[in-house]
């Protein structure tokens, strides 16, 4: 049996290769949790639960697997020391995992401190439209590798709301495309429906309109769907690769 570990930063960047000169290929917010198939003093080679991802972390503090009970439903969440908001010590971004230990009025403690009931949910708790919060991240700079509010790259934009919504979703653009089996027309596009380029990711927001974090623009940004398919021909010689519909 896979024995798992659970990350507890606030987020946590995943390496290609063990050295901090490699690329950032994503990372692992707070809560998420992994198995550990190599270590050295400094690196540990893992493998990520919620999505099979591999890569290398620095060999930092971490906890056994711990059984989450909520998740934080907004885009950073604050942590403070005490039940109240006197002093902040720490955010953790959205779709963090937390395991409630205290209850204390309008706060929840977990292994780091406390924080506002209003800023999570059960773990279970799931969304008609898995797609809902997606708009929290407007504006966000876009990051490669980042999965957060402090940055973060077009496939996660679309991973992180369906993980939130307990949904799987691969974290690369090239692997999602093959998992979302059922293809759309163009014509046909409609609100939810996600347009994929090579290496690239855009959710329709509506039949005219996508959000996407995009590197050119250098944050999360909603624009016009047949404008934007134009500008990317144009400027990355890219074509669209496929519509998906969950």
């Amino acid at each position: 049996m896979t024995k798992f570990y659970t990350n507890i930063f606030s987020i946590l960047n995943i390496y290609k290769r063990p050295s901090k000169k490699s690329e950032v290929v994503s990372q692992m917010i707070f809560g998420d949790s992994f198995s550990i198939s190599k270590k050295t003093k400094q690196w540990i080679k893992i493998k990520t639960k919620e999505d099979n991802y591999n890569g290398y972390i620095l060999n930092k503090n971490y906890s056994e697997f711990l059984k989450p009970t909520h998740k934080i439903d907004v885009l950073k969440a604050k942590v403070y020391k005490y039940p109240n908001k006197l002093r902040k010590i720490n955010e953790i971004p959205f779709n963090s995992k937390i395991k409630v230990t205290g209850n204390n009025n309008k706060f929840l403690k977990f292994s780091k401190g406390w924080i506002n009931k209003n800023q999570v949910k059960q773990i279970n708790y799931i969304e008609k439209n898995p797609f809902r919060k997606i708009n929290i991240f407007k504006n966000t700079k876009y990051k490669w590798g980042g999965k957060s509010y402090k940055g973060i790259d077009c496939s996660a934009l679309i991973q992180v709301c369906l993980n939130f919504n307990n949904k799987y979703c691969p974290r690369d653009t090239k692997d999602q495309i093959k998992f979302f089996r059922k293809d759309i027309k163009l014509k046909s596009i409609k609100k939810n429906d996600i347009i994929y380029w090579k290496g690239h990711v855009a959710l329709a927001t509506s039949r005219n309109m996508l959000i996407h974090a995009y590197g050119p623009k250098k944050k999360t940004i909603i624009m016009n769907i047949s404008k934007t398919i134009k500008l990317i021909k144009k400027t990355a010689k890219l074509e669209v690769l496929g519509i998906k519909r969950l």
